[in-house]
């Protein structure tokens, strides 16, 4: 599915590509996973993109919410689950702007916050990427 298309799916068909790169994620990484909240809504509130300090909602097409796994105690209590959230409009804008296939796109992104989750180096990420894709 490219951009050229120019059908824009909605947020229950970004979810559904998100799960399944969520799905194609290998263990021991996957076994670290099943707590985390995917959400899919069409833009990132004013308060996320004013504490990231980005002016415009098109530049932010998912973020993870959370702590990474390696700052987590046992001791914590009373916490959100962590969470990545994608954000539909800005994903479908890059998707037709840049003409990438949709799947690919999705997946780039859920790998990036998946990434974090585990507090993940970029370099780290596209290893995970590679190897999930």
């Amino acid at each position: 599915m490219t951009g050229q298309d120019r059908t824009a799916p909605t947020a229950a068909a970004i979810e559904e590509l998100a799960r399944a790169a969520l799905a194609r994620i290998p263990a021991p990484f996957a076994d670290h996973l099943g707590d985390v909240v995917l959400i899919v809504e069409e833009w990132a509130d004013d308060e996320t993109l004013d504490a990231l300090e980005i002016e415009d909602p098109y530049d932010l097409t998912g973020i993870y919410a959370g702590r990474p796994i390696g700052e987590k105690s046992s001791m914590e209590s009373g916490a959100l689950p962590d969470r990545i959230h994608l954000y539909r409009r800005a994903i479908l804008d890059e998707w037709v702007a840049n003409g990438e296939d949709l799947v690919t796109l999705v997946h780039h992104i859920v790998i990036h916050e998946v990434g974090h989750h585990f507090g993940l180096s970029d370099e780290a990420m596209h290893a995970l990427e590679d190897f999930a894709g």
